[in-house]
């Protein structure tokens, strides 16, 4: 006799033997035993968890006659009588199992319709069975449909898909569904080793696990990869012949990734991935066991014990969930997910997967002195309006007082001779003055003199810094592509030596030496400058009654929908100069300063807007529209921007006044605030 593949000889006869679906054997079998029968079922779900089986079973429920002869209809089938047998063995008259992968067009249908037609021949019932029904035409959906809805009381349709978002919705209203789910690995694990044990196979509980893992929900996958792995291993299932038939990476390379990740260790992520390289195996492999494993750390992370404690990976995960903080891990487990999808668009899969591993080691981590800005709140008298500051190299005011609070580096890295611009700053710092951190700050070129670091804030001073006053910026003088970068210079970009020298220090104090020390609070007071006035541009407006009279009837005839596009243009640019009385009707003289707008189709428009809107007013006379040309000077367009310009004014004044900017500018030497960035929040 032939062999007969596993998945076959240990297909479930009954549902009692069926395991992980066990909603819809309780649903079918209540329905059974109570014989409240559905005339159409459908089953869907992926492949390989039982959807044929269970059609199976359940017509071997509505014809079997018992080991007598005499039984019913029953949840239990005997598996003796002529019927069971011959639908286990697939020859069963009644029972029709139909794939409509290679019969799904309408003829195919037509004949089993003619075929519905007689009564069964040896059975209570007939059952037809159409496996992938999704693949259907549209034209066979539609010839089933009646069948479909009145059967015989004597047929009953089975249908079974894996995809029912193609399904037909007059199909699935009419069927009564069930959705397998796929299993899980513990489940398909337990009836591997049943089925194993019955063959006399001998296997590992590592090489159950694996293929557990490999089916993906699909017990007949795990069933055919088990006839691989008894083939691979010789009659026997091992840990180490399964992992390297299916290619799985061995648990250990990801602990190790992961361990060099945490470290920062770019050296030993490379001879990992070196060594897998070296080993042949599969980077998306690599990168699927490191998100499991970050999986698992991640809930040892936020339920400390949660994790199976018979599992031999989670000692693992439980180690190394201390090395990662919980945000790191869920940032590495995106990395992980998203960079298997990159792999086939890289030029070669092991660059790709260094690419993936590096990409996490360019965020710094949270203790490197480089963490996220510090919170600046939207208190402090700037409620309204947002801005960015920046200062040399490009850094954020956010960035800077990250910067203040960060270890002390090397006094090494502090330049002894400081510029005119930091001196009021760098006097006031103590001798071995905290550098900021590297990772913040651009490292300058031997050939450029070094500005000297800024101090970190003093706690509790007896008055704060003067601020020293920034200029507004100007474009640099002289340039070339053999300049060096703005960074570099001894003196910002934004201003010449001479402001540099003069807005640096008091003008009282200019000759001086030394920097200035302030002995008491109100000479520090005393000297604070003034902010800079904003360079925000306003329209001048010639506020009339005529142009708020046209601006209520624009605004009203665009909240109704009147206008739109050009014409709606045409009603923000003009300009109401006069309103007269001629005969029965009111001329509206508008003056339009662009000639496009002034043509009879974009006037037609407007005048007919126009008059639907007086209309609306009893005893109003027509209205009719006159356009002249010239420079309209109180358009509703003019109030609109006028208005945009006085709120953007009122941000800019806050955000110029405000205390936290103010002493972040007197802190940072070159910190500015980055014209344009600042934007009203109401």
């Amino acid at each position: 006799m032939s062999y007969v593949v596993l998945a076959r000889k240990y297909r479930p006869h009954s549902f009692a033997d069926m395991v992980g679906q066990d909603h819809v054997v309780r649903a079918l079998t209540h329905a059974l035993e109570q014989q409240r029968l559905h005339h159409a079922y459908l089953f869907t779900g992926t492949r390989g968890i039982g959807k044929t089986t269970v059609s199976r079973i359940l017509a071997k429920s509505l014809n079997c006659t018992g080991p007598d002869g005499q039984g019913g209809i029953t949840a239990t089938p005997c598996g003796v009588c002529t019927a069971c047998r011959e639908i286990d063995a697939d020859r069963y008259i009644d029972y029709t199992e139909m794939d409509a992968a290679s019969n799904r067009s309408i003829d195919e249908i037509r004949e089993l319709i003619e075929r519905a037609a007689y009564k069964p021949s040896v059975g209570r019932f007939k059952v037809f069975m159409i496996d992938e029904a999704h693949q259907l035409t549209k034209d066979a959906f539609n010839a089933l449909l009646k069948t479909l809805e009145e059967p015989p009381e004597y047929l009953k349709f089975v249908l079974a898909t894996t995809d029912p978002e193609k399904m037909l919705p007059t199909v699935l209203s009419r069927c009564l569904q069930f959705n397998l789910r796929p299993m899980a690995p513990q489940t398909v694990v337990e009836y591997l080793g049943r089925v194993l044990s019955a063959e006399g196979v001998p296997a590992d509980a590592g090489a159950l696990r694996l293929l557990g893992r490999a089916a993906r929900g699909s017990m007949r996958d795990a069933l055919s990869l088990s006839d691989q792995a008894i083939a691979y291993g010789g009659g026997k299932l091992e840990e180490a012949g399964v992992r390297a038939m299916l290619g799985s990476v061995d648990r250990r390379h990801a602990e190790r990734l992961i361990q060099a990740l945490a470290e920062r260790n770019g050296r030993g992520v490379l001879e990992q991935c070196n060594a897998l390289r070296g080993q042949g195996l599969s980077a998306s492999g690599t990168l699927e066991e490191m998100a499991r494993l970050l999986q698992q750390m991640a809930v040892e992370q936020m339920v400390p014990g949660a994790l199976d404690a018979t599992d031999p990976d989670t000692e693992a995960a439980r180690r190394l969930s201390t090395v990662l903080a919980p945000d790191e891990t869920q940032l590495l487990y995106s990395i992980c997910l998203q960079g298997r999808a990159e792999l086939s668009l890289a030029p070669d899969e092991y660059a790709g997967l260094v690419m993936v591993l590096l990409r996490f080691m360019a965020f710094p981590p949270q203790d490197g002195g480089a963490s996220g800005p510090g919170p600046m709140g939207a208190g402090g008298g700037a409620g309204h309006s947002s801005a960015t500051l920046s200062g040399t190299g490009g850094a954020s005011v956010a960035s800077a007082a990250a910067v203040a609070a960060a270890a002390p580096a090397s006094p090494a890295m502090a330049s002894p001779v400081a510029t005119p611009v930091a001196a009021p700053v760098a006097a006031k710092a103590p001798p071995a003055a905290p550098a900021p951190s590297p990772a913040l700050v651009d490292v300058p070129r031997p050939a450029a003199p070094v500005v000297a670091a800024p101090a970190p804030v003093q706690a509790a001073p007896a008055a704060p810094r003067a601020a020293a006053p920034i200029a507004a910026p100007e474009p640099r003088k002289g340039g070339g592509d053999e300049e060096p970068p703005p960074w570099m210079d001894d003196v910002p970009p934004w201003m010449d030596e001479a402001e540099a020298a003069t807005s640096a220090r008091p003008a009282a104090l200019a000759d001086r030496d030394e920097p200035p020390v302030w002995d008491e609070p109100e000479a520090a007071a005393a000297t604070e400058p003034e902010p800079a006035a904003s360079s925000i541009v306003i329209p001048v407006v010639q506020h009339t009654a005529l142009g708020e009279r046209w601006a209520a009837v624009v605004a009203q005839m665009t909240s109704a929908g009147l206008i739109a596009a050009l014409a709606r243009e045409l009603a923000l640019q003009a300009e109401l100069v006069a309103v007269e009385t001629v005969g029965a009707e009111e001329v509206w003289r508008l003056k339009v300063e662009r000639e496009s707008l002034r043509t009879a189709p974009l006037q037609d428009k407007l005048q007919v807007a126009l008059r639907t809107t007086l209309s609306a007013a009893e005893g109003a006379p027509l209205a009719r529209l006159e356009l002249v040309a010239g420079v309209a000077e109180d358009s509703p367009a003019r109030r609109e921007a006028e208005r945009q310009a006085l709120r953007q004014q009122a941000a800019d004044v806050a955000i110029r006044t405000d205390p936290l900017v103010s002493g972040v500018l007197a802190q940072f030497s070159t910190a500015r605030i980055v014209s344009g960035s600042i934007r009203p929040l109401h």
